[in-house]
């Protein structure tokens, strides 16, 4: 039978997602299959919770969706992801009247809606030998945490950048990278692209979103002006004029 005190931790899991309740010495916990989601935002999902013995306290709590129990199994479904902050609980109460729960981490993903390459503050042909920053815009994306942005020279990785933002909400963020000019790199293409690895659960290959690809003109840096050098022909004195003109005399 049901007791009060059944009725009342239930309450708690529900809905205040008490987790420290769980006693740590229940072996048998509950089980999801699979036992991690990654689910692109609007698309439906669904996951499995199991337990080893048939519970009078055994169930779910979700954040969106509906489920469906039968003895030992609760099938878990979402007809379309709309929430960035999704999650399910999985809880029962054993023989020895221990609390146990299972946490199914969901993962909700949206590629960049584009993504932009530029230099920060500068625009115009290069100098040789200065150094520049190169920027990446990646606009709307989520979660950023999981984005890898690459920078190109050609073919040739400049760098890969991450994100420490632990926003689940889309975002705009820009990454940037600083370089040194070379003479040899004029008329080399630039460009960016920015990954969203989600492990072995999400998409393969991961989602890739590229920025276009711009020519950078790099200039030579000018010599140093110099000094217009003084004639080193001796011009004459006045004690030397003199003595020619009184030579001419003679």
């Amino acid at each position: 039978l049901i007791t009060v005190v059944d009725v009342f931790i239930v309450y708690l899991v529900e809905y205040f997602n008490i987790f420290f309740f769980t006693d740590p010495k229940c072996a048998d916990k509950p089980v999801f299959t699979p036992p991690r989601l990654v689910v692109k935002y609007g698309d439906p999902t669904s996951a499995t919770c199991s337990v080893l013995h048939i519970s009078d306290v055994f169930g779910l709590d979700n954040s969106v969706g509906d489920f469906t129990i039968n003895r030992t199994t609760i099938l878990w479904t979402v007809e379309k992801i709309t929430e960035w902050d999704t999650s399910a609980i999985c809880y029962y109460i054993n023989a020895a009247k221990d609390l146990c729960c299972t946490s199914l981490p969901v993962t909700v993903h949206k590629p960049p809606d584009s993504v932009s390459i530029s230099f920060r503050n500068h625009s115009g042909p290069l100098l040789e030998g200065h150094q520049y920053t190169l920027q990446c815009e990646v606009h709307n994306v989520a979660p950023v945490q999981n984005l890898t942005v690459t920078f190109y020279r050609g073919q040739t990785v400049l760098g890969q950048l991450q994100s420490n933002n632990t926003e689940k909400k889309p975002v705009t963020e820009i990454f940037t990278l600083s370089i040194n000019t070379r003479k040899e790199d004029d008329g080399v293409q630039y460009w960016c692209e920015a990954k969203l690895k989600l492990g072995p659960e999400g998409p393969q290959p991961p989602p890739v979103v590229t920025s276009e690809k711009f020519s950078a003109t790099v200039n030579s840096t000018p010599a140093p002006e110099t000094t217009p050098s003084t004639s080193s022909t001796p011009t004459p004195s006045f004690s030397m004029c003199f003595m020619l003109l009184l030579f001419s005399l003679v």
